[in-house]
């Protein structure tokens, strides 16, 4: 099956919704069109003018990236220029560029939960609340026949969402009375006669950051001219979101042996570290990818012993070891973990999809750094 720019997107921010974001990181569709029909997906951590001349060569209509390609406004467009020639190349050969920054970062199952599976991190949670969403609930009324397809487009709109589950809905059958008047164009009844359907109550529960998606998806689904439903807010229940991640390792280590452990998960050829003593006994470790040093006192906060984060600062890390936190700063192109793990759960939307469509793991190596 094809599979348009449009509704990928759709199913993408179903899961790394653009709201997480923090406020003022311009993430979302950079360059480019998404309406057009997709054939190949190129994931990458940053858009360079190597990754632009890969991206072509490997004839792909969209670029999925972690770091924004335009995190400062163009002042100039000048081709002579390297940064800018690419932004025309990309026009030139039709390849759209869609970024998602720090709501990957926050989102549960992203980057900061893989640095925890692969460093194997247990009983984790956020090391900064950054979001509190309340949630609402959608009662709808349709025929009996018509739920099936009611309830799927619901969730397709990312309704239903409860911790691990999705799809989750309470349906009630029952009967539907009314009466179609002058005017009216109805898809059951005649004009002043009473008609009496049986119908399903459909109930489900979602975040009210996306009530607008919810609405219009219910609307397009229903056969109904006049549909009957009710959006009603949920006192007792909200979701946190934060950036980073708090959690404990199986058993204690000393911080050279897991500092040792750090470089080898992620194939460093070699890391800073912020600590007076590398015999010291850590089993609680925070971690955020990038630049995450302003959130240390966070991480003192949730009594971790050790702090994982990049490009420490040279005075911050005088304040750091001050508060007496050790900190292992593995740079920020850790962040490349995004490239196997995106092209991953994408490769599984597709099977779930059937959709027609390769998507493809950026082969650049983008760190600006190199150990001697």
């Amino acid at each position: 099956m094809s599979l348009n720019g449009n509704e990928f997107i759709r199913h993408f921010e179903n899961y790394c919704p653009q709201w997480l974001a923090e406020t003022g990181d311009p993430v979302g569709l950079h360059i480019g069109t998404l309406n057009k029909d997709l054939k190949r997906v190129l994931v990458t951590l940053d858009v360079r003018p190597e990754v632009v001349a890969e991206a072509i060569e490997k004839q792909v209509d969209l670029i999925i990236a972690k770091h924004p390609p335009i995190f400062r406004p163009v002042k100039r467009l000048e081709t002579d220029d390297l940064q800018t020639r690419m932004y025309a190349d990309l026009l030139k050969h039709n390849i759209a560029v869609f970024a998602a920054h720090t709501n990957m970062d926050i989102i549960n199952d992203g980057l900061n939960d893989w640095f925890c599976e692969l460093l194997e991190i247990k009983n984790t949670t956020y090391l900064t609340k950054t979001h509190t969403i309340p949630y609402k609930k959608l009662e709808v009324f349709v025929p009996v026949d018509d739920a099936p397809k009611m309830r799927q487009e619901l969730g397709k709109a990312g309704a239903g969402k409860q911790g691990n589950y999705k799809n989750t809905s309470y349906s009630l059958v029952g009967n539907g009375r009314f009466t179609p008047t002058v005017g009216a164009n109805p898809t059951i009844g005649e004009i002043d006669q009473e008609e009496i359907v049986q119908e399903t109550k459909i109930e489900v529960i979602f975040p009210e950051t996306i009530q607008a998606n919810v609405i219009e998806a219910m609307l397009n689904a229903h056969p109904y001219e006049e549909p009957a439903y009710n959006v009603q807010l949920i006192e007792n229940h909200v979701e946190t979101y934060g950036l980073g991640r708090v959690g404990t390792l199986e058993k204690p280590l000393s911080l050279k042996e897991f500092t040792a452990i750090v470089k080898e998960k992620f194939d460093l050829d070699g890391l800073r570290l912020v600590a007076e003593d590398e015999s010291k006994q850590i089993q609680r470790v925070a971690i955020c990818g990038g630049s995450g040093e302003k959130f240390f006192r966070d991480a003192l906060k949730k009594q971790a012993d050790v702090y994982i984060t990049g490009d420490v600062y040279y005075h911050t890390g005088h304040d750091m070891l001050t508060e007496g936190l050790a900190v292992i700063d593995p740079g920020h192109y850790i962040e490349q973990l995004c490239k196997p793990k995106l092209v991953e759960k994408f490769n599984q939307w597709k099977q779930e999809n059937n959709w027609d469509i390769i998507f493809i793991e950026s082969e650049i190596n983008t760190n600006p750094f190199k150990f001697r």
